[in-house]
């Protein structure tokens, strides 16, 4: 039967469209992508396709790397099509024998005696959960060292090879592999493939590849892919790491669909073994990017909050309600373990009792109103907001005006406070990343709004899912916590809350231009971004342009020091903005959905703040920008600002200020 003319040309004009939109997303996802990529010391390579649509990105996806443990990943599958072709059995018993005991990740080594018996499944199941390599090379052993590399080629994965047992170097069977790459290789690309085939159950068979992906959802390594995803997030995965690389590959299962993940570093500057290693980091943000992308809401509107807290509910908010009824309902003794059981139900019905409340079980305004502020898990004692903002905190003697210069800052300039003139500089002019200093600009829009709208200070801020799942230094507020405006400044300046930075800029978006007529641009953040880049304009910030509002590293996002002595010298002549950039620490009581409240304290990053003569103004640090601070210092009448990006480390970006200072008031001929 033929196809009409007409629907054929319909068919190909949907197509052609499908094609385009997810050229579009794809191009998107890459502008995201890259500037973590390219900010990280050392070599990435990097794939990710979602495995519904078809969209996918890749960098440098076929450049062969170290895999490290992930070369287990092949293993199993070689094993399982090994079985499948009856070639070795899954339930044959292996038994460990001493000298089968090799060190690293794992537990057989430790905690098994010689003589354990155990059969290649389990065996398995130990290489993929815990990376166990005593029972790899048992894995090794059942279906013969060249296997892994024979299958791969044979299915066309060339580069993906496994080339010798773990901690066994001896046993190599491509030397020259073995010392450029380590145990295997692999590419990102080969690795997005192979998981494919088995998200599709295309891998060995449907139960096989049912089996494996089973063995990678176990995988205690998550938060290499889970750190920065939501908590009721799986993910199927395999990592590997050595001194010099980190590496992993997975499948994140998204509510639009399976997102495939491969990141592969190798020649990392950071070669820590600890939770914050910057290619650890690198592995859950690039998660963190793809999954957002892929499940895109609205940026302005929140999740709906739930507004009762019910049984059956977990998380943090069970966790904080069965703290506060421990502190402040004697009867109550409740494990803090966040499920909203049999036990919490009980407590809260006896507490709803004792307070001539409804004994429905169910936390409602009424019960939280009755509860008063949450117990949260970091609070050493009480939070008391008006005994907070009252406290007079210790300050340090002035700088003396001796010494020279010492710099560790890429970038610095000096310049007058009342003018905004540059006064000295190196590399002044040079656009850098400015990380968190972005975040003056984003407040003083607000307070410059407030100039002529003074209520705008006293409206409140709902917070919403984008705000909260922003990266990043962080307020702590939640979804659907309400704030007013004049506190989350607070929120915005003192911690340097990338999350506040984001609900402020959707609360006064609506308020300005949008910048062309995309329906992007549209949106209360793109408006409030381009309001940003008119106010550079406007105060002759002629090498600035903002991409975002809280500073996150962005390709687009670039200044100079001398702009930001400008914009500096501006800001500070504003009052509630100087006062703001002055406090060391504010509390605030905040309300959350269904009435619930707590109080929560901001402390100032600005360490300077400690000493006297200085009053701000703003810090900000990311591995693309390095430290970064902009200050306000005074000596006798003359005020000068400091701005230094790129320094070493946080606390040299205090002490290259403070040199600064000190040889600025020598030229200015202060000998005192």
């Amino acid at each position: 039967m033929s196809v009409p003319r007409y629907l054929f040309i319909v068919l190909v004009l949907i197509s052609a469209l499908a094609l385009s939109a997810r050229a579009e997303s794809d191009s998107r996802l890459a502008e995201l992508l890259r500037p973590a990529i390219e900010s990280h010391a050392g070599t990435v390579s990097v794939a990710v396709k979602h495995l519904k649509t078809g969209a996918e990105f890749a960098h440098r996806g076929d450049d062969p790397m170290p895999t490290a443990s992930l070369i287990k990943f092949p293993a199993m599958v070689t094993a399982y099509q090994l079985a499948a072709d009856g070639k070795v059995d899954l339930t044959a018993a292996i038994e460990v024998k001493e000298q089968d005991k090799v060190p690293g990740s794992g537990i057989l080594t430790q905690h098994f005696s010689a003589g354990t018996r155990l059969s290649l499944r389990d065996a398995i199941r130990l290489m993929i959960v815990y990376s166990d390599n005593t029972a790899t090379n048992l894995v090794i052993d059942q279906i013969g060292l060249p296997a892994t590399s024979d299958l791969m080629t044979k299915w066309n994965y060339p580069h993906t090879r496994l080339h010798s047992k773990v901690y066994r170097g001896d046993t190599s069977i491509a030397p020259e592999r073995s010392k450029q790459f380590g145990l295997g290789s692999t590419t990102a690309n080969e690795m997005i493939r192979l998981l494919a085939k088995l998200d599709s159950k295309e891998l060995v068979s449907v139960e096989a590849s049912e089996k494996m992906y089973d063995h990678l959802l176990a995988c205690d390594d998550k938060p290499r892919l889970a750190k920065f995803l939501p908590k009721e997030t799986k993910v199927a995965l395999k990592t590997g790491s050595v001194s010099a690389s980190r590496t992993v590959a997975g499948i994140i299962e998204s509510p639009s669909g399976h997102i495939a993940v491969c990141v592969l570093t190798s020649n990392n500057k950071d070669q820590r073994w600890a939770d914050d290693n910057a290619a650890v980091l690198l592995s859950a943000e690039i998660a963190r990017i793809v999954y957002q992308h892929f499940n895109q809401q609205d940026e302005a509107v929140a999740e709906a909050p739930q507004k009762e807290l019910v049984p059956g509910a977990s998380g943090e908010l069970v966790e904080a309600l069965q703290r506060t009824l421990n502190k402040r309902f004697s009867s109550s003794k409740l494990s803090i373990d966040g499920d909203f059981g049999p036990s919490t139900k009980q407590v809260v019905t006896a507490y709803q009792r004792s307070q001539n409340l409804p004994p429905t079980g169910v936390v409602s305004a009424e019960t939280w109103k009755a509860l008063g502020p949450l117990v949260m898990a970091d609070e050493e004692t009480p939070v008391d907001p008006e005994a907070i903002n009252k406290e007079v905190l210790p300050i340090q003697p002035a700088d003396p005006i001796v010494g020279p210069p010492f710099v560790t800052a890429n970038a610095w300039a000096i310049g007058d406070a009342k003018t905004g003139r540059i006064l000295w500089n190196d590399k002044g002019d040079e656009r850098r990343d400015f990380a968190s200093t972005t975040k003056t600009m984003t407040a003083w829009l607000i307070l410059r709004e407030a100039t002529s709208d003074p209520k705008l200070l006293d409206e409140t801020i709902t917070f919403s899912s984008s705000a909260d799942r922003t990266p990043g230094s962080t307020s702590g507020l939640k979804t659907g916590e309400k704030v007013t405006v004049r506190e989350l400044l607070y929120g915005l300046m003192l911690p340097s809350g990338n999350d506040a930075a984001t609900a402020l800029a959707e609360f006064a978006g609506p308020r300005f231009a949008p910048e062309g007529d995309s329906a992007d641009t549209a949106k209360p953040m793109a408006r409030f971004v381009a309001e940003m880049n008119r106010a550079a304009k406007d105060l002759g910030m002629k090498q600035t342009h903002y991409a975002n509002p809280h500073g996150l590293p962005d390709n687009n996002h670039l200044s100079t020091a001398n702009d930001q002595v400008l914009l500096a010298a501006k800001v500070m002549q504003n009052e509630p903005f100087r006062n703001y950039v002055q406090t060391r620490q504010h509390a605030v009581k905040v309300q959350g959905p269904g009435g619930y409240t707590r109080n929560v304290v901001w402390k100032n990053t600005n360490k300077l703040l400690e000493i006297a003569g200085y009053s701000g103004l703003k810090t900000g640090t990311t591995d693309a920008a390095g430290s970064c601070l902009i200050s306000v210092g005074k000596h006798r009448d003359e005020e000068l600002i400091v701005v230094v990006l790129g320094s070493s480390s946080n606390e040299s970006r205090y002490v290259d200020t403070r040199n600064l200072f000190r040889w600025g008031w020598l030229q200015r001929g202060h000998r005192d």
